[in-house]
């Protein structure tokens, strides 16, 4: 009925970004940037690098010691054992999973569900999804908003106009948005766009 990932990214394979003060200094599976961020180490005293899960905007404490497979492994071992099992299937099940149970409405409405293309059942059912759909949408853009928010927080929250973007991003209006965070260094709004871009609305072509 509804495609689900059978197997979910390891840690080390997830999007990450890593900052040097206010310069990306790498983007792109978690293992990449950690060495990244190793090898800038070895050549730079420089301490102030961040590296984001792009997932979450959560800053990630990395232990860079040893070679490049034991810094996988232990990335990975930190994961925090979530489960990549599908859901157990019903025995017996009708064709197409269906259940048959009481629905209780008004005559208006079985006068409306009947009139609908497939009838009452084939209206409830298509209504249904049609409505996970939609909270799926907006699980979907809480949780990039929330992720920028953090980034923003940790990247730019001392940086003039902060506030402001940050109503704007909890609004979806990407006109603002983009106003406040255009003034910051390079880097860090194009690191916030790519973050947000679930959360906003389009500008109006109007």
């Amino acid at each position: 009925m509804f495609g689900c990932e059978c197997e979910m990214k390891k840690r080390s394979d997830r999007p990450s970004t890593a900052f040097v003060g206010d310069t990306l200094l790498s983007e792109g599976p978690l293992i990449d940037v950690a060495l990244a961020v190793k090898e800038h180490a070895g050549h730079s005293q420089d301490s102030s690098v961040l590296v984001f899960d792009d997932g979450t905007g959560q800053v990630i404490d990395l232990d860079l010691r040893g070679g490049a497979s034991e810094i996988r492994e232990r990335i990975d071992r930190s994961e925090g054992g979530a489960s990549t099992e599908r859901p157990p299937s019903g025995r017996g099940r009708p064709s197409l999973g269906v259940v048959a149970r009481e629905v209780t409405l008004l005559p208006r409405h079985w006068d409306w569900l009947a009139k609908q293309r497939g009838g009452a059942s084939a209206t409830l059912r298509r209504l249904i999804d049609e409505a996970r759909k939609q909270e799926g949408h907006d699980e979907n853009r809480n949780v990039a908003t929330e992720a920028s928010y953090r980034a923003m927080r940790t990247l730019a929250g001392d940086r003039e106009g902060f506030e402001e973007a940050a109503r704007a991003l909890f609004a979806g209006d990407a006109h603002s948005f983009e106003a406040h965070i255009a003034k910051w260094p390079n880097d860090i709004p194009r690191y916030l766009r790519r973050l947000a871009i679930k959360s906003l609305k389009p500008p109006s072509s109007t």
